[in-house]
């Protein structure tokens, strides 16, 4: 029988809690109960039908606060995976079960850094906050951006936050984020006149109209990006028309698009240029917004410093700092004006049938962890 360390016993534990968005089911409560054996306090804040908390030890200082999620996403039909999916195992070395990866491998290592941490630093300088939610993988909305608010009401703000999401490549260390492109998305309804199509002259196809439009809007160079990002990207991801009929013209188009942009544009540029050739077309249409995430980036400081020599220290490896990707809950946090970084497992297999990570790697970035604790809090 594999012999467990504390970390990767916590991780089995987490991932055996069948937590698909937005149900925490317990996992928040076993942090809390570790988390408070060694001093923290901890504010448990639900909104809607989502589970968060706020966790702090200290009482003065700079706050370090660690991020995550509970939530997984759904595991799909169990019989196609090689293990029950919330059975979690480990074999040849490879811990196996949703959420491995993304990320209850990262929150078990996060826990079990700072029970080591405050074991041999009785005088930490600093605080150190958890800010956990049960609503990254859905539509985040009673999650880190509410937990956010209450804090802004509380008159608390994070100095540094180590989001746990599964950064790595082929190593875990090897990347981390220290930023995010924003993500801004779109509705598109182009209407038109009905028609058959034998009459073309008594109808209007939106179809052709919106044609030009789109070929303009894929062709557009939004910006050249800068040292951090790249170019801004613009993608058509969905187009609906018709009846289903060959010979009727259809009467509307509807059409989903997204933005994911560089520091360089803001919201506003990249909706008034794509208005403004849209309307060069001539088109009938309606336009919804919605902006998911604004662009981040912590391109230097203690947190980034510290972050690059603990990994050093503990792997050897020269880190490479990285905004590619999606989105993250760190899009609510930086804002504030906290540092920022992503530090968590390799990511082959995050959202994937057998999802795993190698469960030595767990108690290697939780002494990436502690190092950081150390570097920045004593």
């Amino acid at each position: 029988m594999t012999t467990l360390s504390n970390t990767q016993q916590l991780a089995v534990d987490l991932i055996a809690k069948e937590s698909v968005t937005p149900v925490d089911a317990g996992c928040q409560e076993l942090m809390s109960q570790r988390l408070q054996a060694i001093g923290f306090s901890v504010q448990q804040l639900r909104f809607g039908d989502v589970d968060n908390f706020w966790a702090v030890k200290g009482d003065n200082g700079p706050i370090l606060c660690f991020a995550g999620h509970t939530d997984v996403v759904p595991a799909g039909p169990p019989a196609n995976w090689k293990n029950a999916p919330f059975a979690p195992v480990v074999k040849d070395g490879m811990l196996y079960g949703r959420g491995a990866a993304d990320m209850k491998g990262s929150l078990a290592a996060m826990v079990t850094a700072c029970e080591r941490f405050a074991a041999s630093n009785a005088q930490q300088k600093g605080r150190i906050a958890f800010l956990i939610t049960s609503d990254e993988e859905g539509i985040a909305v009673n999650g880190t951006v509410k937990v956010m608010t209450w804090l802004a009401q509380q008159q608390q703000s994070i100095d540094w936050c180590i989001v746990g999401e599964p950064s790595s490549t082929a190593q875990v260390g090897d990347v981390i984020k220290n930023g995010r492109r924003g993500s801004l998305g779109a509705v598109l309804t182009v209407k038109g006149i009905q028609g058959h199509v034998a009459y073309p002259q008594l109808a209007s196809n939106p179809i052709h109209a919106v044609m030009p439009a789109f070929a303009e809007l894929t062709a557009e160079q939004w910006d050249q990006g800068n040292a951090f990002f790249p170019a801004t990207s613009f993608q058509i991801s969905n187009i609906n028309s018709g009846t289903g009929a060959t010979n009727v013209i259809p009467g509307e188009l509807k059409a989903l698009f997204n933005f994911r942009f560089s520091t360089e544009l803001t919201q506003d540029d990249l909706q008034r240029r794509t208005e403004d050739i849209l309307n060069k077309h001539d088109l009938d249409y309606d336009l919804k917004w919605t902006l998911s995430g604004q662009p981040f980036l912590t391109s230097e400081g203690a947190l980034v410093d510290a972050t690059v020599a603990a990994i050093n220290d503990i792997t050897g490896l020269n880190t490479e700092l990285s905004t590619a990707g999606g989105t993250s809950d760190g899009r609510f946090i930086a804002p504030t004006g906290t540092q920022v970084v992503e530090l968590g497992p390799v990511n082959a297999t995050i959202h994937k049938v057998d999802e795993c990570v190698r469960a030595k790697d767990l108690d290697t970035l939780s002494d990436i962890y502690e190092g950081i604790l150390v570097r920045l809090l004593t």
